[in-house]
């Protein structure tokens, strides 16, 4: 009998199995990834730019662990309306409260406002069970305003940190690369990078934030540092082959050639990693816990920016900066 292991049948499990395999004389063609890099250049740009836009004016709507101040969540009887909760808070006499309102999924309304005190609050609850009825506190959380400078510093400082990191560690990690590729291009093209998906990712919750109850908390800041460190790992991927090709390239390849033939083999691992977690996020955001759909959602905007990125725009900007740099 003959054998199923015939070389077509060990090729052809090969090409299925093992992304970027490609049998010999094999008839099937590398896409040019790099081709279209200068839209995606442009659509990046533009992202990034109306992001930090977006992240000035009108900004973050930031929760009271950064800005200070009172937020409570209440169950009222039902037909009551966000109007009638803000009324309620607005004529509350003694203190001006400033009261903002959101009406959340699970029909409970989450109130900011400004810092009170514990007597203020215990005659603010007396005010609203008289003026709306039935009415319980879920959730109370009053947050000076030094502690939320503070903790906005912090938040800014561990951004920092983690993005000179990951330069250092790339760096060191392609240290024997030729040197005229240079170890630190790979690691600052890395971090440029992350930060446009840090960056994009903070612009839609901008715009989130403006027609939800969306607030950027430190749990937010967790999925941005989370994503900082999944994004660069596709990054990686491709950088790391694209170090191997270059010590097997054929003779006189210029490195956009080796850079393309390293997205083509790559690539489809990135994606079926980043699938595999999108499916587990999307569950967690479809079916988890109200207290944290907010922190899925931001990795899931971050991951898909990330594959994109790694692919689009991370490799590209390499090959253009190590051109200009041969031209020059």
């Amino acid at each position: 009998m003959e054998s199923l292991w015939t070389g077509k049948s060990i090729e052809a499990a090969l090409l299925f199995c093992v992304p970027g395999f490609r049998p010999h004389n094999s008839p099937m063609k590398n896409f040019d990834f790099l081709r279209p890099a200068k839209y995606f250049f442009v659509i990046s740009t533009v992202a990034t730019l109306v992001s930090i836009v977006l992240l000035i004016v009108p900004g973050l709507h930031y929760s009271i662990e950064f800005t200070g101040g009172t937020r409570t969540e209440i169950a009222a009887s039902e037909g009551k309306t966000q109007e009638e909760i803000a009324a309620a808070f607005t004529s509350f006499q003694g203190t001006d409260l400033l009261p903002t309102v959101n009406r959340m999924q699970n029909g409970h309304f989450l109130v900011r406002m400004k810092g009170i005190d514990d007597k203020t609050h215990n005659a603010l609850l007396a005010h609203l069970k008289s003026t709306l009825g039935e009415v319980t506190e879920v959730q109370y959380t009053t947050i000076g305003p030094t502690v939320g400078s503070a903790l906005k510093t912090r938040a800014i400082y561990a951004l920092l940190v983690a993005s000179l990191g990951i330069i250092v560690y790339l760096a060191f990690a392609f240290r024997k690369i030729p040197r005229r590729y240079s170890p630190w291009k790979f690691g600052v093209v890395a971090v440029a990078t992350l930060l446009h998906d840090v960056m994009v990712t903070v612009g839609v919750f901008v715009i989130l934030g403006r027609f939800t109850n969306f607030e950027a908390d430190t749990l937010f800041i967790t999925a941005l540092l989370t994503i900082l460190g999944y994004s660069v790992n596709d990054t990686i991927i491709i950088f790391d082959r694209i170090r191997d090709n270059v010590f097997t390239q054929e003779r006189k390849e210029d490195f956009a050639t080796i850079a393309n033939r390293s997205v083509n083999q790559t690539w489809k691992r990135s994606c079926y990693t980043s699938g595999s977690t999108l499916i587990m996020l999307t569950s967690l955001f479809v079916l988890g816990s109200e207290s944290i759909k907010w922190f899925v959602l931001t990795l899931i905007v971050g991951i898909l920016l990330g594959t994109y990125s790694s692919v689009f725009v991370a490799t590209p900007l390499l090959v253009y900066w190590n051109k200009r740099q041969k031209h020059h």
